[in-house]
């Protein structure tokens, strides 16, 4: 039965309009995005399939584009319409960052610093320059790859930060395996790169490790 055809109540657009986006399943918020389905398949059963195949919202969006493509209902169009939404979503935490302080909403923080590395399948190890207010001044992605004592120098980051004449600091990188538990090394990167910046009075106020669920903080653990 075509989704015109169901209750007025139950159909997602309707509901979205009536109670909420938060009032929907998952299936019913892809089959908004999708808003069509294949013969046979309305868009949430559509949905449904995609979910059931990739486990998640997540999963699907943060496939690659040759898979995403291939997948029943989906194409270039789609692809490109997905990263249209993820870019305005990460650009909207971003602004979101910039109107106030970062640091007395943490949850705005770690959202934006999700947006930006989760999902990549490399290691970045990045900065969040703040000024004296703890305001954002600029996010930079400064190192891809392997991160550990050796491959992120701290004049480097020394130098950034007095170019942007910041006067704190929030690290952040990621762990393409999910898992957010920091390392000796990351450890050990943190305290040197918090001496380093010390000397030109610059703070370091925390290190974010994202990964699966919730971000890390290494200030939180008492890390540093």
């Amino acid at each position: 039965m075509a989704i015109t055809h169901w209750p007025v109540t139950e159909r997602p657009r309707e509901k979205l309009l009536a109670r909420g986006a938060t009032s929907l399943s998952d299936a019913e918020l892809l089959a908004i995005f999708l808003r069509t389905g294949l013969p046979g398949f309305t868009a949430v059963d559509l949905a449904r399939q995609l979910l059931h195949e990739y486990g998640s919202l997540r999963a699907l969006f943060e496939c690659d584009r040759t898979r995403f493509c291939a997948a029943p209902g989906l194409g270039p169009a789609k692809y490109a319409q997905l990263q249209a939404v993820l870019e305005m979503v990460r650009r909207y935490l971003h602004e979101t960052l910039h109107r106030g302080d970062a640091l007395r909403n943490p949850g705005d923080t770690r959202n934006y610093l999700s947006a930006q590395l989760r999902g990549r399948d490399h290691e970045v190890f990045a900065c969040l320059f703040l000024d004296t207010r703890h305001r954002v001044l600029a996010f930079e992605e400064v190192f891809r790859g392997t991160i550990d004592g050796a491959s992120v120098y701290p004049r480097e980051i020394v130098k950034l930060a007095l170019s942007h004449n910041a006067a704190a600091l929030i690290f952040a990188h990621n762990h393409p395996s999910g898992i957010c538990e920091p390392s000796q090394s990351d450890i050990h990167l943190t305290l040197r790169l918090r001496d380093a910046l010390a000397l030109v009075d610059v703070r370091v106020l925390d290190h974010i490790i994202v990964g699966e669920g919730q971000p890390l903080s290494l200030s939180e653990r008492g890390l540093m």
